[in-house]
């Protein structure tokens, strides 16, 4: 059952991602969207979650936050090491950004979808209902992630084929997750850690990257109004879940 619920996340991910991939005459307002989205999923879903699974402090603070601010400086560093080594290659300032650091974040997406294919397991193993409550939440914001995954790979200048492959990827990540429980369970404090670290992995692509590009050369309040519809969007999703 698990399984055969995940197929559901298989295409509300394909379909998040052809909707990303359609809109390129509106780039600045999908850039805006998807970066609502993003924040919505770290600071009303992501964040949460870790905290409940990885409660214990570490020198006075929770240990999910710590790694929430390791992800952010994680990405950070990353980013910044990939410039300086295509800098150091005489590469065009105005063309800085790395396709590694696109597929970099397409993957830390995929492994989040396949944690969520790991939840509904998860929740199947507890009860029906348990596992249609978080089957819900996971498939509406499989959209999303399909929609971040293929606009974060071709924002970074990944060629359209590396794009749809990581889209691919991600929607067959929460089916193979599902899978995986019938052999194992991941303990939840690691899976606490986990979901703090990519929190702010993610947090940084969306207010460093996605949310300045956005508004780079169209700074209209369309863009805006998509950055809220996004983040208001995740929050629904989560209210409904509950």
């Amino acid at each position: 059952m698990a399984v055969f619920v995940a197929l559901g996340a298989f295409l509300m991910t394909l379909a998040g991602g052809w909707t990303a991939q359609r809109v390129t005459d509106r780039r600045h307002l999908v850039l805006g969207l998807a970066g609502g989205l993003m924040l919505g999923v770290v600071g009303l879903d992501l964040l949460p979650e870790a905290l409940e699974a990885a409660g214990d402090e570490v020198f006075g603070v929770p240990e999910a936050l710590l790694l929430f601010v390791a992800g952010f400086l994680l990405a950070h560093l990353v980013e910044r090491l990939l410039a300086a080594r295509r800098a150091a290659h005489g590469a065009d300032e105005h063309e800085r950004r790395s396709p590694q650091v696109g597929l970099t974040a397409a993957a830390a997406m995929v492994g989040h979808s396949a944690m969520d294919g790991v939840a509904i397991g998860a929740a199947f193993q507890v009860g029906g209902g348990m596992g249609a409550a978080v089957a819900m939440a996971v498939i509406a914001h499989d959209f999303a992630d399909g929609f971040n995954t293929y606009t974060l790979t071709s924002l970074y200048g990944n060629a359209r084929r590396r794009a749809i492959a990581m889209l691919v990827a991600d929607a067959l990540a929460p089916v193979a997750g599902a899978a995986s429980t019938l052999l194992f369970t991941i303990p939840e404090g690691a899976l606490g850690a986990y979901l703090g670290l990519f929190g702010g992995v993610l947090l940084y692509l969306a207010a460093a990257e996605i949310l300045p590009e956005a508004h780079h050369e169209h700074p209209a309040r369309s863009t805006l109004l998509c950055t809220v519809a996004g983040a208001a969007f995740i929050w629904l999703v989560v209210g409904i879940a509950e």
